[in-house]
């Protein structure tokens, strides 16, 4: 295709943003449109943490300035959507009829927070925790005393969770597995943080969810094994999001729950692109899950930026992901969950430690509580594929940093 001298960007996410900086950082001198449709681009992670304590407002968690936009003469159409591709017309449509002309397009629609089909989980004493006004209604709810349910004990159910109970809420959380997260930092982790939240205060009950049913009294919750149902002022579903592709099939892209694309972010129509979390990428014809982290999103606008700018694609890191909870911080590089061997550095549950994965001598994945620089470390070894002596892995008098050097 030919050089691309107008890209417009649908959604202000980390994916969509990235993209933006990554085309300017790039020297991308073509027009730049980002279409978003709140007041302004702003992060996500905190809406469950800081911003959900009341400790940030949104201003806080904004992803750039907006002297930023100007400075790197992004136009940002704010409050706005967009209602359908026209890329045959090199063009965007928005829910004003008005075109936006685009030699490149760019999805980056994210998605929208899960209800499952369980009765009654259209209540609005039913929350969910997606969006800035997701996390305004619920925190109204969060009170001193205040009964909350929390179903699903993923990262937003448990950060939420934690959250909660800092602000004096009397929170239950409910799953049906009995170690969320197992499959990414291991069984022996996810137990022990699991078990975080009876430590703190909160009541955790391993089981499904039946119905909710509004009372005067409050939320009406049948508990999957519970002869009696539980009473809660408010819940929050923490169970997962939905891929926004309505754009996409519409255009007639290829989905398949997400949009696919290519290993440079490129859908079957050359002039679109989609990044972050709605995404699912086919690499020598696999076609691989979506990857929902913030890092993930961050790396697809890069890489979306590279195709536009016909440069290289960066070159591919392992994953990583973060959580703070209960005033602990935690990160998670590569997969542990399969590992042929487990090293632990430390004790888990000490005040920080950290845990290998390590199959034929080789780091796989790591995850780290409090000592983010161990998982800065095992991610070079994953990256660089560096062979480890696992007693000097183990050892916490050992520098990590010598082990780079194989």
């Amino acid at each position: 295709m030919e050089a691309a001298r107008s890209v417009v960007i649908v959604g202000g996410g980390i994916a969509g943003v990235s993209t933006a900086v990554a085309l300017r950082s790039g020297g991308f001198l073509g027009e730049i449109t980002l279409v978003d449709a709140g007041e302004f681009p702003y992060d996500r992670p905190p809406l469950s943490k800081d911003y959900l304590a009341g400790k940030q407002d949104l201003e806080q968690v904004a992803l750039q300035p907006q002297s930023w936009y100007d400075d790197n003469a992004v136009r940002l159409r704010n409050l706005a959507s967009v209602t359908a591709l026209r890329p045959g017309h090199r063009a965007v449509e928005l829910s004003d009829g008005k075109l936006l002309a685009a030699d490149r397009i760019v999805l980056a629609t994210g998605g929208h927070a899960a209800r499952p089909p369980i009765p009654g989980a259209d209540s609005p004493r039913v929350h969910v925790l997606r969006t800035a006004e997701d996390a305004d209604a619920l925190r109204k709810a969060m009170l001193p005393g205040a009964r909350l349910l929390v179903v699903g004990a993923g990262l937003i159910g448990a950060e939420a969770a934690s959250t909660a109970l800092g602000l004096g809420c009397e929170v239950t959380l409910v799953d049906p597995v009995a170690a969320p997260l197992a499959h990414t930092v291991g069984r022996d982790v996810a137990t022990w943080l699991h078990g975080l939240h009876t430590e703190r205060g909160i009541s955790v009950v391993t089981a499904g969810v039946e119905s909710f049913a509004d009372t005067a009294a409050g939320v009406e919750v049948r508990i999957s094994g519970e002869d009696e149902s539980r009473t809660f002022d408010a819940v929050l579903l923490g169970v997962g999001m939905t891929p926004e592709t309505s754009l996409a099939e519409e255009a007639g892209l290829e989905t398949d729950q997400g949009v696919v694309v290519d290993a440079g972010q490129t859908t079957k129509t050359p002039a679109v692109l989609a990044v972050g979390d709605s995404t699912r990428r086919r690499i020598h014809g696999a076609l691989l899950p979506r990857a929902e982290h913030w890092e993930a999103a961050q790396h697809d606008g890069a890489r979306a930026a590279a195709t536009i700018l016909g440069v290289p694609r960066p070159a591919p890191t392992s994953s990583w992901f973060w959580s703070d909870r209960h005033g602990l911080h935690l990160e998670a590089v590569g997969k542990i969950a399969g590992a042929g061997t487990t090293v632990v550095r430390g004790a888990i549950g000490d005040p920080s430690f950290s845990v290998f994965g390590v199959t034929g001598g080789r780091v796989v994945g790591a995850v780290a509580v409090d000592e983010p620089n161990a998982v800065r470390a095992a991610r070079r070894l994953i990256d660089r594929s560096i062979v480890v002596d696992p007693h000097r892995l183990a050892d916490p008098s050992v520098d990590l940093r010598k082990l780079l050097r194989g």
